[in-house]
């Protein structure tokens, strides 16, 4: 087994509750990290993982759990945990795992699951649309959709998420979230394989061949997974189609990392706006892929 077999890896550092006296991982841990890599895959298909469970009506139970050992992990290693979806039968999949310190396998694994009713955890059929996510995902089909429109054919679902987002997550008071420029903005959506809506934001013009970008929105479960980006793309996209030569857009201080891998820059000094944090950041079109 080589890395090359997967296409899904979590990255994470060994710590000191983690190891030994000798320094060296203790073994129940292994089943930890491949449980937090799983955690991680779900985010990688862009499926908060309560959330589709509950639209797919099941949940996914482990039936069998095992380990072998190659080589022992050690403190303050780096580890890649890698998986991939082996196999998917009637009423459950099967994971197969492995941990690398660089190129060195250290630990393989195999995660049995099993999809079934939560109420009563009595077994049912993986679902045709879940089948199709992972084998989908394995296979190198992208996870996302992203539709660009106006506010009538996406303000419904833009407002879900900006809700979730703005008014319920961060405490923006519903009247200052919403304006005229809602109206005539060009929105982005961009939906998981299930449908679900996990990321928007809008473009304007404020002025010729200036576009600002704004209420970019990312549900809370997969900041970091990628949804962000590929509506910022779609927006810039667009921008750069009608002629733009700069996007321009106000980042909450939190999120200025994530502005700056795109290719943004801070313009200016940090102002608050509703309440938090922000900073004006400019980029160059076309947009750096990210």
């Amino acid at each position: 087994m080589t890395r090359s077999d997967f296409r899904f890896f979590h990255r994470l550092r060994v710590r000191w509750a983690e190891v030994d006296m000798q320094k060296i991982v203790f073994n129940a841990h292994y089943l930890m990290y491949f449980d937090t890599a799983v955690a991680d895959y779900w985010r990688a298909l862009a499926l908060p993982y309560e959330a589709a469970m509950h639209q797919l009506q099941g949940d996914l139970y482990v039936k069998k759990a095992t380990v072998e050992f190659h080589a022992s992990a050690r403190m303050d290693d780096q580890l890649d945990i890698a998986l991939r979806c082996a196999r998917i039968g009637t009423s459950s999949m099967q994971f197969v795992g492995a941990i690398y310190r660089g190129e060195q396998l250290l630990i393989t694994g195999d995660l049995v699951y099993v999809f079934a009713d939560p109420a009563t955890q009595t077994s049912r059929p993986v679902p045709a649309a879940l089948r199709d996510i992972l084998t989908g995902y394995e296979a190198g089909e992208p996870v996302l959709q992203v539709r660009t429109g106006d506010w009538a054919t996406l303000g419904d679902d833009a407002a879900t998420l900006r809700t979730q987002v703005f008014v319920q997550e961060q405490g923006i008071p519903a009247d200052m979230e919403w304006d005229a420029d809602d109206r005539t903005a060009l929105h982005a959506v961009a939906y998981n394989r299930l449908g679900m809506p996990v990321a928007t934001g809008r473009l304007l013009q404020p002025e010729p061949g200036i576009g600002k970008v704004g209420r970019m929105a990312v549900h809370p479960v997969l900041r970091g997974a990628g949804v962000g980006s590929a509506v910022l793309q779609a927006l810039a996209a667009a921008a750069t189609e009608r002629g733009d030569g700069d996007l321009v857009l106000h980042a909450q201080r939190s999120a200025e990392g994530f502005y700056r891998r795109l290719g943004f820059s801070v313009d200016g000094e940090p102002f608050d706006e509703v309440g938090i944090p922000h900073v004006t950041m400019v980029a160059p079109l076309p947009l750096v892929r990210g």
